[in-house]
């Protein structure tokens, strides 16, 4: 008898012993940070990536103490596979349950990114690209892809002059374990329509990469919709033909002009030109055409150069499309350009244009600018 109440006392002091480590260490766990003084981290959380390798690389980051109770923790909680993909800001002086709360429930990490006034949208993908947030073959795939283009309605090949500039938070892409195959094409070749066995693929190889560079470029879409809207008369959009000729034209005026007060004038120059069947005549357009990889001065072959179809020396009217993304001066100057007789502009050194009516004092002012380059050129250092 006394055996077996020894032995009974034996297994209470165990479960008492057991019980209380338990204790202990579920209170460690809860109640203890991993370090006293938190360092701010970046954790990323692949996608589909299972809790078992999220919960040790935690551990491996020291933020948390125990991997193991960590699981746990989650399943008790009903929420180990409710986990985000994307990179979340932690503190190695959180507890387990704020560390959980946050990637099941917290928002990623958004950054800052300024899309500046006047790109073409391959320039906008290299910025965009150089910042981490899309693969930039990928955007180029995107906002030329039909599906996109009329789901934010945009009324042209691709999404040239819709891209507005504007400073954006965005979630960089969800880390991946291993880094997308690049497209292996040329800035130039993309420019133009791609096939759809290219873009297929893309779509089916890189549909992460592909995801992101959409929603990236919704947004910015988006943004041009919502900025154009506080324009429009009357608050309506524009009919399809309408629409295309303003977008265009302000397209041209942001790269004209970096004068908030000569927009409205250059808007008017050009509706001038076209009112009366004359050429534009605007080099940003033939510089546009191109295409990206141009980057030395215009020459007169360029200008005479047929088979530019943003060559608006050699076509009449607008050229096909929009030439860059522009801002809201530039749209609100195409929308009501200034009404005057200018035909003509020319740069006058100062930062400015000299506007004129006619031919003969157009070729004045343009004399007078290359005086004053040539003047510039013999300050110039030898």
């Amino acid at each position: 008898m006394q055996v077996v109440i020894r032995i009974t006392i034996c297994l209470l002091l165990g479960l008492l012993f057991c019980g209380g480590y338990v204790a202990f260490e579920a209170y460690n766990f809860l109640q203890v940070p991993p370090e006293t003084n938190g360092r701010d981290l970046y954790f990323d959380v692949l996608p589909r990536q299972g809790f078992k390798d999220v919960a040790r690389s935690l551990e491996e980051a020291h933020l948390i103490s125990n991997a193991q109770y960590f699981r746990l923790l989650a399943r008790y909680m009903q929420v180990d596979q409710k986990l985000k993909a994307g990179r979340f800001a932690l503190n190695t002086g959180w507890l387990p349950l704020k560390i959980l709360d946050t990637l099941v429930y917290g928002r990623p990490v958004l950054y800052r990114v300024t899309v500046p006034e006047g790109l073409s949208m391959w320039q906008t993908a290299h910025l965009l690209s150089t910042k981490g947030f899309v693969d930039e073959n990928v955007f180029l795939q995107v906002v030329q892809d039909p599906s996109f283009l009329r789901h934010h309605g945009i009324p042209f090949a691709n999404a040239e002059g819709f891209l507005m500039p504007d400073t954006y938070l965005l979630k960089q892409p969800d880390p991946v374990q291993e880094e997308p195959t690049a497209l292996k094409t040329s800035p130039a070749s993309i420019k133009n329509n791609v096939p759809k066995e290219t873009a297929a693929t893309i779509k089916n190889e890189q549909s992460e990469a592909y995801k992101q560079a959409w929603n990236v470029a919704g947004r910015l879409v988006d943004n041009f919709w919502h900025m154009a809207s506080t324009l429009w008369p009357q608050g309506k959009k524009p009919e399809h033909e309408k629409l295309r000729t303003l977008v265009i034209l302000a397209s041209i005026v942001e790269k004209e002009t970096g004068l908030l007060e000569e927009r409205p004038r250059v808007a008017g120059v050009y509706t001038n030109r076209l009112q009366r069947n004359m050429l534009l005549q605007a080099d940003p357009t033939v510089i546009y055409g191109l295409g990206p990889s141009f980057q030395g001065k215009l020459r007169h072959r360029h200008l005479e150069d047929v088979n530019n179809p943003y060559n608006t020396y050699q076509r009449p009217g607008l050229p096909p499309g929009p030439i860059c993304s522009f801002g809201r001066s530039a749209l609100a100057a195409a929308l009501r350009p200034e009404e005057h007789k200018f035909l003509y502009f020319v740069a006058s050194g100062s930062g400015g244009h000299v506007f004129s009516v006619k031919l003969e004092e157009h070729n004045r002012a343009v004399e007078q600018y290359r005086k004053w380059v040539r003047s510039q050129q013999n300050k110039s250092p030898k």
